[in-house]
């Protein structure tokens, strides 16, 4: 059993008014549900703050990661978007009913819950600002983390800097999470997990930039959501029948190119599967730019080093 809550807040009683958490979550819910073949994945629950609509208050907050967190599931992900405000060495949550004194739920508060629950694997992912001072320990630096068995933290920015909202409505960092969850952050296999999501994300900020973070305390990489494999899993398994040993060259010649005479249909299906190997960068040509020629002059392909980590995948029975 997997769950996610995901909680967009515009509507504060004394902060200024937000615009594009609301749509941040309306955007990610279908992508967090469904698989991309629309098998499905996060048993979601949704919890937005409109600025004209019903509001996110603290306790109500507490009380929807209460049941997150409650017996009966193996898996839980935490989405917020709203306002951030850092104070003593933590960082709230500010929730529409969130004063000076009291903005929120303090992360320290999700944590200590988190900490708690039988849950094995949770993910916090925080589109807010000052979302990096998340989980520091104070008195030993503000560099310094600590998190629970098996949970991870992702967030939109540092612990000094802002995150920023689009023109369009929408946070700039939500928006890239949205592409990464649509495929972008996909392994071959089609995987999206944290480890992913971290690359792809800080790829899409630039050094002057906002500044995602990762933290995590765990000892495997738990899956977000489900792609098409880019090479279809019968092909790929393939890879150590066309490449005996890691370190194979496979030769390569004239009647492996479609366009060439005489046709050969056997050839011509491993070609095929070799060009969806070189579009995931799993294997080169040999002595040539492309493949096309690799084969047209009869010199051949070998794996990369990531082609090799999944000819040992495929050879362990992993894939």
């Amino acid at each position: 059993m997997k769950r996610a809550l995901l909680v967009g807040i515009d509507q504060y009683d004394n902060f200024a008014p937000l615009a594009g958490c609301v749509n941040d979550v309306t955007s990610l819910h279908p992508l967090l549900a469904r698989n991309e073949d629309d098998s499905p994945n996060l048993d979601c629950r949704l919890a937005t703050a409109p600025q004209d609509g019903p509001r996110v208050q603290r306790d109500q907050l507490l009380g929807m990661l209460d049941s997150l967190l409650s017996p009966g599931s193996d898996f839980a992900l935490f989405y917020f978007a709203g306002h951030g405000s850092p104070q003593n060495d933590d960082v709230f949550l500010v929730t529409s009913d969130g004063t000076d004194t009291t903005p929120g739920v303090r992360f320290s508060e999700v944590l200590e819950r988190i900490s708690r629950s039988d849950v094995k694997e949770t993910v916090v992912v925080l589109d807010c600002c000052f979302s990096g001072g998340a989980a520091t320990i104070g008195l030993l630096g503000a560099n310094i983390s600590i998190l629970p068995k098996g949970t991870t933290v992702l967030t939109a920015s540092r612990g000094d800097q802002v995150s920023v909202e689009t023109a369009a409505g929408r946070g700039q960092f939500s928006t890239y999470f949205e592409g990464a969850l649509a495929g972008g952050a996909a392994d071959v296999l089609g995987n999206v997990n944290v480890s992913g999501l971290f690359a792809y994300l800080s790829e899409s900020f630039g050094a002057w930039e906002q500044r995602p973070t990762l933290k995590a305390n765990i000892d495997r990489l738990h899956g977000i959501r489900s792609c098409a494999p880019r090479v279809p899993l019968p092909v790929l398994r393939k890879i150590t029948q066309w490449f005996p040993t890691p370190d194979h060259k496979l030769p390569l010649d004239p009647s492996y190119e479609p366009t060439a005479d005489p046709v050969h249909p056997e050839h011509e299906e491993v070609f095929a599967g070799l060009q969806k190997y070189r579009a995931c960068r799993l294997v080169e040509p040999v002595g040539q730019e492309h493949l096309y020629y690799a084969a047209m002059k009869s010199t051949g392909c070998a794996l990369t080093p990531l082609g090799q980590h999944y000819w040992r995948l495929v050879r362990a029975g992993r894939v």
